[in-house]
């Protein structure tokens, strides 16, 4: 739980002209989503090629299943940018699916067999063939199931002048980006203490197809809501439970957030410390790579935290070497499920919510995370991820067990200056509406997405009917909404320059692709 003390400094940024240094604030959205057939089913087919290159095209990708699309947002300092784009992608490529639809939920539709589930491709190139071989190894090491879970992560960075003044009002630092590190990661140190908060208002998994377990053994925290579809009754988010991406082995590695150099030593240690089960599955055999290496991550990317520090390498750096060389240049928040209810899967309140947690956990106090403090945060997150709704929830601070409402309550409080921070500067009251609109969730559980799925789920019979049925709704409403002229142009012009770049990259292939594996972990 975040500490009561603000930071001194915070008095610096109550003038109008200091709070407008938070229009600075530079935003971004990453969105996942299955493309499914019109039955509802996984999609058997490539990544279309009207919508350019999965490896080169900047807004539209594939993450790790070659069905799972993935669209980015261009950084913004626009607060309502990254939405707006996001609409635009959606509408360009609903366009270009034949037959197919966009998949409404984070946890996917009917999905076969694992070996059905194709693994993303990216073409012949030592680049795309990394891509590949990594996914490859995630397959062997978690299933295939697992690559077809959908969510929404949150690019946040605070401008230059903001820090700057920060540093000032605190009596000057000899050097800026060492400061704007160690900022950073007390920011995420107290995200982390607050962070079962998110899944708790925004979770919208509490659900799934019976289908996903491939007829293995469900895990018994589930019961059957409807017959195919499972669920916890008082459940949030099984997206950021163990039924999604985790990796046990990481647990021994005690992956430190209390500085810049205990978090890249870390990961530096996890891409070069053996684990003897991901050692036995091989690495390759003759030309043919099951995965990166045998170590307990392929890549950093292969840490699976609900925050990350992120830093774009000015030469292509892997993602350690980057934040260790140059420092944090923004961070990445992952714990958004999608909104079954939205058509683009994210609702404006979320990325309102966002910006008041994140600054709040930038200015209070941010001391360093013990083990004991990690096991309550870790504890946490498994109570409201399965239980959350539950009425009488209590939540762990300090050793001591409080009840989950009470918590909320006084986090809400905390955040209630923030907000009010955040409309001065961009004169307006949007930040307090969207607070006290969240705030009811609290005592009102069945406001959540969480609770608001599984009433759909029993209204339609099923989680898999409800998700394809918004999925059929959401596809044919941007079908029916034409994007302006000139930014379909672009979009085409986008979509032949990643086709161009990547026929570059294909046939300009140097060297051989273990000497290339080789230089990235050198």
């Amino acid at each position: 739980m975040l500490q009561s003390t603000c930071c001194p400094a915070l008095s610096h940024f109550q003038t109008p002209e200091a709070a407008r240094l938070l229009t600075g604030i530079v935003r971004g959205f990453e969105r996942e989503c299955l493309r499914v057939d019109a039955s509802g089913r996984l999609a058997k087919t490539f990544h279309p090629s009207a919508l350019g290159s999965k490896l080169t095209h900047p807004w539209i990708t594939t993450d790790y299943a070659e069905a799972l699309l993935e669209f980015i947002t261009p950084a913004s300092a626009d607060p309502s940018f990254p939405l707006t784009f996001l609409k635009d992608i959606h509408q360009f490529t609903v366009q270009k699916l034949e037959g197919e639809i966009l998949w409404a939920g984070s946890m996917p539709c009917k999905i076969g067999e694992d070996a059905d589930i194709a693994i993303a491709d990216y073409g012949v190139s030592h680049t795309a063939r990394f891509k590949q071989v990594y996914r490859q190894g995630l397959s062997a090491r978690y299933g295939r199931a697992m690559q077809t879970i959908a969510g929404a992560h949150y690019n946040w960075s605070l401008p230059e002048e903001f820090w700057l003044t920060l540093r000032d009002g605190l009596g000057g630092a000899p050097e800026l980006q060492s400061f704007v590190n160690e900022r950073y990661f007390g920011l995420i140190r107290n995200f982390l203490r607050s962070s079962w908060l998110v899944p708790y208002l925004f979770g919208a998994s509490p659900a799934l197809c019976r289908t996903f377990f491939q007829g293995q053994a469900h895990s018994a925290s589930l019961s059957e809501l409807l017959p195919g579809t499972l669920y916890g009754p008082h459940a949030t988010s099984l997206r950021m439970s163990d039924l999604g991406y985790q990796n046990h082995a990481q647990d021994k590695l005690a992956i430190s957030f209390n500085s810049l150099a205990e978090y890249t030593d870390a990961l530096e240690k996890a891409i070069r410390t053996p684990d003897p089960y991901y050692e036995a599955l091989g690495v390759r055999q003759g030309d043919t790579w099951n995965q990166l290496n045998g170590c307990v991550l392929q890549t950093e990317s292969e840490f699976y935290a609900s925050i990350r520090p992120k830093r774009v390498g000015l030469k292509g750096e892997r993602p350690a070497l980057a934040l260790k060389t140059y420092g944090v240049q923004y961070i990445e928040m992952r714990l958004f499920d999608l909104n079954p209810f939205v058509d683009i899967g994210i609702a404006p309140e979320q990325s309102l919510f966002a910006d008041i947690l994140l600054l709040m956990c930038q200015f209070m106090d941010s001391p360093p995370i013990t083990a004991r403090e990690q096991s309550e945060i870790d504890e946490n997150k498994r109570r409201v991820v399965h239980y959350g709704r539950q009425e009488d929830l209590l939540l762990l601070r300090n050793n001591h067990e409080q009840p989950l409402r009470e918590l909320a309550h006084q986090l809400f409080d905390e955040m209630a200056p923030f907000a009010s921070l955040l409309d001065a500067g961009y004169g307006s009251n949007h930040y307090a509406q969207a607070l006290k609109a969240l705030h009811q969730r609290v005592d009102h559980a069945e406001l959540t997405p969480s609770a608001q799925v599984i009433e759909a789920s029993r209204q339609h019979g099923s989680y898999f009917e409800f998700a394809l049925a918004m999925s059929q709704a959401h596809t044919q409403s941007l079908r029916s909404q034409a994007l302006p002229p000139e930014m379909l142009e672009s979009f085409e012009r986008s979509v032949q320059t990643s086709l161009e770049e990547q026929n570059e990259f294909d046939t300009t292939v140097v060297g051989s692709f273990e000497d290339f594996v080789a230089a990235y972990y050198a």
